[in-house]
């Protein structure tokens, strides 16, 4: 088991200058070479450098949520909820041997472990049908 961990760690350790591949996390204006997007964070308008005029700021991020929320939906249903339900199934499956492999040496069926597995199955094949109303989109 520690083999595997060490393994996992191993990768995400390889993998993290692909994630970190933007400058170390700092964001930056497209048309610039160095430095951090400029503006004001404390208000609700920043000035549009092109025009001199200004925009509402969290009319965009409304507009923007609105129009995301369609491709988030859609990408959560099809992506993440699919690999949460093989997760939970592999590692169901895997406890539910090793509980009997447990009950023929000991004598004792645990019943926890693959019961909170599959509870946890459960609602995590059930929740695109509720989830979206909790949410609210």
């Amino acid at each position: 088991m520690k083999k595997v961990f060490r393994i996992l760690a191993l990768s995400l350790l390889l993998a993290m200058p692909a994630f970190a591949s933007n400058g170390g996390g700092m964001i930056r204006n497209p048309g610039t070479t160095g430095g951090t997007t400029g503006g004001t964070t404390s208000g609700t308008t920043t000035p549009n450098p092109g025009t001199g005029t200004t925009g509402n700021v969290a009319g965009v991020v409304e507009q923007t949520w609105k129009a995301a929320a369609g491709q988030i939906k859609t990408v959560v249903n099809n992506v993440v909820f699919p690999a949460l339900d093989m997760i939970l199934s592999i590692a169901f499956f895997g406890k539910l041997a090793l509980a009997y492999f447990d009950f023929r040496k000991h004598g004792q069926f645990e019943w926890s472990g693959p019961v909170i597995l599959f509870a946890c199955l459960v609602l995590i094949l059930t929740a695109p049908l509720y989830i979206w109303s909790i949410i609210g989109i």
